[in-house]
């Protein structure tokens, strides 16, 4: 095996990791899918780290881990919602904002110029508040400590970054595509 391939076997590897996280939420067994969850996370950190220090980037796997990321989170969220964890709202929220930025993207690389896929900050903060408010229920399920002060806050700050980071991107991408646009406007004359 070649070592720079790592970081996308474990993003993989987190893939994978949605279906027993699935299955335990579903069986209410939240001990296992908080364990599940949690090493998910923690893949999610490793491949990062490993790309970064060894230099092991590449466009699959800036394609696959915020992929894998969502992939869990939405997953995760849908079977909370059904179960009356998280409000139906937040979950359409995400939900669209992620659509929003995928058909954003697919219009900008297929009608202007390729897209590089670099998240922006907010973004990053946006999938990191996600990821804590779907392990603070998920904690607080398994082991009843009552977080729904918590919880509620969270829900508040996941609500804010979705908007914000979504008109980040409308913003950022809009711009992009107007400049991007004139250009090729500019050069066909």
């Amino acid at each position: 095996m070649k070592w720079h391939y790592l970081p996308n076997i474990i993003t993989v590897l987190r893939f994978i990791l949605v279906i027993p996280v699935i299955i335990f939420l579903l069986q209410q067994q939240y001990d296992r899918a908080l364990w599940c969850f949690a090493l998910a996370g923690a893949s999610d950190a490793l491949d990062g780290f490993l790309a970064k220090r060894y230099h092991w980037e590449s466009r699959l796997g800036s394609i696959l881990d915020p992929l894998a990321d969502k992939f869990l989170l939405a997953a995760a969220s849908l079977v909370l919602v059904w179960q009356n964890h998280l409000p139906l709202w937040l979950v359409i929220l995400m939900v669209a904002r992620d659509l929003m930025i995928v058909a954003g993207a697919s219009c900008y690389h297929f009608l202007l110029a390729r897209v590089e896929l670099q998240p922006a900050l907010l973004s990053k903060i946006n999938t990191f508040l996600q990821i804590l408010l779907i392990t603070a229920v998920i904690f607080d399920l398994a082991l009843a400590w009552q977080l729904s002060g918590l919880t509620t806050f969270l829900v508040f700050l996941v609500a804010t970054s979705t908007v914000v980071s979504g008109g980040e991107y409308i913003v950022k991408w809009g711009h992009l595509a107007v400049v991007q646009w004139r250009s090729q406007r500019e050069h066909r004359h």
